[in-house]
């Protein structure tokens, strides 16, 4: 069982920007040395809750503070940019550090509508497009020329980083199948389905220049402490934060266990919270092993990204800890 991590450099309740991306730096460097497989940043614009905005630099900036872990991206968000860019970025990541790179892609807006128009200079993105924007970013990624304008992304080298396709739905992970990319199932975002999803994307697989062979694994919430007890009482926070996400609050950081606990909540947020908790692991050390491996066992995956959000920040670095222990990880 490979565990990798998924981090959206979350501002807690108090902290700031620059709190959380030293955070984000902070965990990559404790997780390389737990033995974790890979760090995915994550791309998040005009929001206070999340300082991620611009992840392949600060996959540019974990992949020089870290040794062996892989770095990338979860994910750049392919229709604002474009392919030969982003190509030409992540062949100079993987130039620096080779056979270390992860380029992660969706489709997501990443924002609210005003977003949107923001990154693409009054327009909409180009999402009908985004098939060919996959062809395209491989094809640069892999010393082709996909326009014919003899034109190429440099630097040019003899490996390439693997385009990782991010969704939560069939339509992501079909895309992901047709054209021979691996695919990650964003089950922290989406908690039902996702098995039929990951399933179809391994029988519909056509090989490519890029891989063979199908490759997925699934990212999920996890809150691990030393007791049951302890870990729910870490999670309460993240469950209001969800909930407010949902109700379209806008929050200047992620709330706190106490805050949590303090919140007066009505009969249907009490439902909503139990059934986010489809989203998320939570428990001790042995609970939150079971579970995680009973997951990867419905998803038939040998790869889960734990994606962990609790404060203070140094029980975040406890639970990603607890969960190395737990999986006996090949620490440094």
């Amino acid at each position: 069982m490979k565990l990798s991590v998924l981090d959206q450099s979350p501002i807690l309740s108090g902290m700031t920007s620059q709190d959380a991306l030293k955070q984000t730096t902070e965990l990559a460097e404790w997780t390389d040395r737990l033995g974790y497989h890979r760090f995915w940043v994550a791309e998040h614009h005009s929001t206070e809750s999340l300082a991620g905005s611009s992840p392949a630099i600060l996959a540019a900036h974990l992949a020089a503070r870290t040794d062996r872990i892989r770095i990338g991206t979860g994910g750049v968000l392919l229709p604002h940019y474009s392919a030969y860019k982003v190509a030409e970025s992540f062949r100079v990541l993987e130039t620096l550090h080779p056979n270390r790179i992860d380029l992660g892609v969706g489709r997501a807006p990443g924002g609210m509508p005003n977003v949107n128009l923001a990154l693409n200079r009054g327009s909409s993105p180009d999402i009908e497009g985004y098939p060919a924007q996959i062809e395209e970013l491989m094809a640069y990624l892999h010393g082709q020329d996909p326009q014919g304008m003899n034109v190429y992304a440099t630097p040019k080298g003899e490996t390439s980083p693997p385009i990782w396709m991010l969704g939560s739905s069939g339509t992501s992970a079909r895309l992901a199948a047709d054209l021979g990319a691996s695919y990650s199932f964003a089950h922290f975002i989406n908690g039902h389905g996702g098995t039929r999803v990951v399933d179809r994307y391994k029988k519909y697989f056509s090989p490519s220049m890029q891989q063979s062979a199908p490759d997925a694994n699934v990212s999920i919430f996890v809150v691990c402490a030393e007791t049951d007890e302890h870990a729910e009482y870490l999670a309460s926070s993240l469950d209001l934060a969800l909930l407010q996400i949902e109700q379209g609050a806008r929050r200047s950081g992620f709330p706190t266990p106490d805050e949590a606990l303090q919140h007066s909540y009505t009969f249907f947020e009490q439902e909503r919270i139990q059934d986010n908790r489809s989203r998320m692991i939570v428990g001790s050390p042995d609970r939150v092993k079971q579970e995680i491996e009973e997951l990867a066992e419905s998803y038939q995956v040998n790869e889960i990204i734990i994606n962990t959000i609790v404060s203070p920040f140094e029980e975040r670095l406890r639970s990603y800890e607890l969960l190395a222990e737990a999986f006996q990880l090949h620490k440094k």
